[in-house]
């Protein structure tokens, strides 16, 4: 499967979009407050599920690897907005696990390399932005 990652979002009408990843698709839309149809997770929701999502995963896998139970793991993420500016300037990522043999912050504190989302978020990332212009379907069937 190698290192790269390929997604893709298809707009749907409205505020809404169809987004694939292999053969996974996921819905996403806007609040109805928003003028959205609210029939799927805003896409700000999505980044932090898959911030809690990843985490859970690598607090799950260094815990494996050292044959440690954690019962009951959970991750949750709170996402604190920056003003009315479209970004957030703080995440609270809270990792809850039934008490057992392990010791909850030494494993938090390991999982944090192994966790892509995270480590995604660096302010190192480089992210570019290219357009590219359609032919008109509607050319096609004219002729």
């Amino acid at each position: 499967m190698g290192d790269a990652r390929h997604v893709e979002a298809h707009w749907t009408g409205a505020l809404a979009a169809l987004a694939t990843a292999r053969d996974h698709e996921v819905h996403v839309d806007e609040p109805a407050a928003a003028g959205g149809g609210d029939s799927g997770m805003m896409p700000t929701e999505l980044m932090l599920c898959a911030l809690a999502s990843c985490f859970c995963l690598a607090v799950a896998h260094v815990a494996a690897k050292r044959d440690i139970e954690l019962p009951g793991l959970r991750v949750a993420v709170d996402a604190e907005r920056v003003g009315r500016e479209l970004r957030y300037g703080r995440l609270r990522v809270e990792v809850a696990a039934s008490p057992g043999e392990h010791d909850l912050d030494a494993l938090v504190a390991r999982a944090k390399q192994f966790c892509w989302v995270s480590n995604m978020l660096s302010p190192e990332l480089d992210v570019t932005y290219a357009s590219l212009v359609l032919a008109d379907p509607r050319s096609a069937d004219a002729g």
